[in-house]
């Protein structure tokens, strides 16, 4: 454990991303963090650096997606997530290298992997961020969050200690647009014989594909809320979700009446989609849902009461009943 009352802040530079691979494939999740990474790096005027833990692993263009560094440790024993030995191999690595800032995907790897090295670190660890900035004046990430059940957005510094470390929320932030001309330099580690621990052993991993619904790979999702009225108003969403090729998603206030599965929640407590389309259907928008779905790049709110938060975030608000509205909407597309 590194531990540390006085630190010299000048001495840690760069910004991390902690690739997220799984069977030796990156995850979607790791280009979005590479994107807000080097919008941090380009303010405090320094590297990007990537470290990618795994086997066989499968690299993309990382480069080309705003990289400047690739720290990379091929091993089979990385093979399956072992979070304690992921966490030393990272607590040495940053001993090494002393980065300033480190990101994370807040997935489920990732919130059993970076509490351990914010712990072994003697570092913060702000979860879940929904938004990250630089204070120019001293280097201070600001890590912003739902707080207090979702009712307000906290914005969090660790002015004492670095590196400071950050969880992200998947699909809030914006991959960067590939770059082919870009390039970068590669580091090839090694597992220390002290990395190593004897207390667990994966022996199968078994993936369930079939149970969850991926609204991440929706270019269209029809949501309801409270103001669907029950599991027909459902009904009428999916008419018209099949109509468009779209996906039904809903609010918590729906999920927890009972009218459709958790698997399509979307929020704070649910998933983060970044659609091209996102109608939202009889919701009021209150802050945990906002953030699941606000950088959808089109969002729509039908609702009888023009005030609520949703229909005001809207990029196109009608005011009126979803009941008459999406019966209509799906005979023009019958028409059409």
């Amino acid at each position: 454990m590194i531990t540390r009352n006085d630190i010299e802040k000048s001495n840690f530079k760069n910004v991390w991303v902690i690739a997220e691979v799984d069977r030796g494939i990156i995850q979607p999740v790791t280009l979005e963090l590479l994107g807000s990474a080097r919008t941090l790096a380009n303010k405090r005027n320094c590297e990007v650096w990537v470290i990618l833990l795994g086997h066989s692993i499968q690299h993309p263009e990382l480069y080309a997606y705003g990289a400047d560094v690739c720290v990379v440790i091929d091993d089979i024993r990385l093979n399956h997530f072992i979070d304690e030995l992921e966490a030393n191999v990272l607590t040495r690595l940053i001993k090494k290298y002393q980065p300033e800032i480190i990101l994370c995907g807040a997935t489920s790897r990732g919130r059993a992997l970076i509490p351990r090295v914010a712990v072994l670190t003697y570092c913060g660890l702000t979860a879940d961020c929904t938004q990250l900035d630089i204070d120019p004046d001293n280097g201070d990430l600001l890590q912003t969050r739902p707080a207090f059940g979702g009712n307000i957005l906290a914005t969090i510094r660790s002015s004492d200690h670095r590196p400071q470390i950050a969880s992200v929320r998947p699909r809030v932030m914006k991959a960067m647009t590939l770059n082919p001309d870009r390039d970068g330099i590669l580091i090839m580690e090694s597992i220390d014989p002290r990395d190593e621990i004897n207390n667990k052993k994966v022996v199968e991993v078994f993936h369930d594909t079939q149970s969850a619904i991926n609204l991440a790979d929706a270019e269209i999702i029809i949501a309801g809320g409270r103001g669907a009225h029950g599991k027909a108003g459902f009904e009428l969403l999916r008419q018209l979700a099949q109509k468009v090729g779209g996906a039904v998603g809903a609010s918590r206030a729906a999920v927890d009446s009972g009218w459709i599965p958790y698997t399509h929640q979307v929020g704070q407590t649910g998933q983060t989609v970044q659609t091209k389309i996102y109608i939202a259907c009889g919701i009021s928008g209150q802050i945990q849902h906002l953030v699941g779905m606000q950088s959808c790049d089109l969002i729509i709110a039908i609702d009888k009461n023009p005030d609520t938060p949703m229909m005001q975030m809207a990029d196109i608000a009608i005011t009126g009943d979803m009941f008459e509205i999406l019966p209509e909407l799906i005979n023009e597309i019958n028409q059409r």
